[in-house]
């Protein structure tokens, strides 16, 4: 396993979080996407509302710490809640390490979005064990 980051969601207010965390932590912004710049994707429109709301945002502190952080609801997590709105983000070596740990830690849980490749460049997944905790799984590809 390469590495390991805290991935945060927000309803509306990633942008504005994530400003205040640069401010107190320092650091700089390594990419920042909204809706609107992903692809269409088949089944899942993005409401004209989200497309300026932040898909993903990375702030590198340094070398040990980055926070990793998206605006979310709606389709794409209809059971957010303050509280639950962190997952632990793993960066991973190979894609088969990836899958075993993806396979093990959604056993009796919730798979949220399948390991597959992406838009981004990434194999990547999401899922929720047992206990409630929410994974998150990628590969560079």
């Amino acid at each position: 396993m390469t590495s390991y980051s805290v991935y945060l969601n927000f309803l509306g207010t990633c942008r504005k979080a994530f400003d205040r965390y640069k401010s107190i932590f320092g650091g700089e912004f390594e990419s920042v996407s909204t809706f609107g710049e992903m692809p269409p994707q088949d089944g899942m429109p993005i409401p004209e509302e989200m497309k300026d709301m932040i898909m993903h945002i990375s702030l590198k502190v340094n070398d040990k710490m980055s926070f990793f952080g998206s605006d979310t609801g709606g389709q794409w997590a209809p059971d957010f809640s303050v509280g639950t709105n962190m997952s632990v983000s793993l960066d991973i070596d190979t894609r088969e390490e990836a899958d075993r740990l993806f396979d093990e830690l959604s056993k009796d849980g919730k798979v949220t979005m399948p390991m597959n490749e992406t838009f981004w460049g990434s194999y990547f997944g999401l899922c929720t064990d047992e206990f409630g905790v929410q994974w998150m799984f990628s590969v560079a590809i």
